[in-house]
């Protein structure tokens, strides 16, 4: 009997790194992008989104990406010099 207990534990064992084995393979599997048409604002430390979120650049590159992007407004300071933190409301007449 312990024979069969032994097997079935070996069996579970397998299974389960087998399972975490392309748990793993999926994450790296995962790619994140930047997309530039997204930004609201954009500064020397992060940008706003066009939901009002703010979000640190994750890549350098990502700042050259985004000025050159058609109607990007960047600006060379950090968001928290003015009292609005960088988020400007514009208000149409």
């Amino acid at each position: 009997m312990s024979k069969i207990w032994k097997s079935a534990a070996l069996a579970v064992a397998l299974a389960g790194s087998t399972a975490l084995g392309i748990a793993s393979a999926n994450a790296a599997d995962t790619v994140i992008t930047f997309d530039p048409g997204t930004v609201q604002y954009g500064y020397t430390d992060g940008y706003w989104t066009k939901d009002h979120t703010w979000h640190t650049w994750s890549d350098p590159k990502y700042i050259e990406v985004y000025r050159s992007h058609p109607g990007a407004v960047y600006h060379e300071w950090k968001h928290d010099r003015d009292p609005d933190m960088g988020w400007v409301e514009i208000h149409k007449k």
